[in-house]
């Protein structure tokens, strides 16, 4: 059986305080890290996203056919201002000009249904406009939610950080004053099953939280001093005192 001094052995707890501590940290990392808010507000700026790529689309496609709605417009403005001016100009045949009267009255028609096509499009597009600016203020105010709850998950995860890094230290500093074979069976109980140390308290292991069989105790109690134990049913180092009584 391993040995090693009492004292030795009680120092184990002190460790395992702190290798306790760390694993806490490191839960708490994992909780503050997996947020379902964060994975919420995701989803929710996706979807706006794909709104606003869908309206400013949609406005995209109104302001083209608007464009070429006034193109249209323009070209027969053009035309009717030529002809005005040939007829104005009172040369050619009567029947030249009989005939620029008749497109002209046609152009001008032509004109009225192009403008009302026209604003038809104005109104919609200004319609999709007023849409796509409510995605977009949607969109920023999910993202704003989304940076902020990010920055507060940064800022936990610095705090918790920089506790693990202070934790640790500890533990590096106090397990390099325990002797390394005690050090070396604790590291490996650690490893293997979650605790690497617990106290014998009044019959009951803390480290598996269980009271022992009489005879599992009666066995522990005729060790020596300085045996290393090991709990039965967790198999981490049991620490034993008088004090205890164990």
């Amino acid at each position: 059986m391993a040995k090693a001094a009492p004292e030795e052995q009680l120092r184990l707890l002190d460790l395992q305080a702190l290798d306790s501590r760390l694993n806490q940290l490191q839960r708490q990392a994992a909780v503050v890290q997996n947020n379902p808010e964060l994975a919420v507000l995701g989803g929710r700026v996706a979807a706006v996203d794909g709104e606003l790529v869908r309206a400013s689309t949609e406005l995209a496609d109104l302001e083209r056919e608007l464009t070429r709605a006034e193109d249209d417009v323009q070209a027969v403005v053009g035309r009717i201002e030529r002809d005005e001016k040939r007829l104005n100009s009172g040369q050619g045949t009567s029947k030249d000009l009989t005939a620029l009267q008749s497109e002209v009255a046609s152009l001008t028609r032509r004109r009225s249904d192009l403008e009302d096509v026209e604003l038809d499009i104005m109104e919609r597009a200004e319609a999709a406009r007023a849409a796509q600016a409510a995605v977009q203020e949607r969109t920023d105010s999910v993202r704003r939610e989304l940076k902020e709850l990010e920055e507060a998950r940064d800022v936990d995860l610095a705090q918790i950080a920089g506790q693990r890094s202070t934790v640790q230290a500890e533990r590096n500093e106090l397990a390099a004053t325990i002797d390394a074979p005690l050090l070396a069976i604790y590291e490996k109980t650690l490893a293997r099953r979650g605790v690497g140390a617990a106290r014998l308290f009044h019959g009951t292991s803390e480290g598996s939280g269980m009271q022992l069989s009489p005879g599992d105790l009666a066995e522990i109690l005729r060790a020596a001093p300085d045996d290393i134990v090991m709990c039965p049913d967790s198999g981490c180092i049991l620490v034993r005192s008088p004090e205890w009584g164990n």
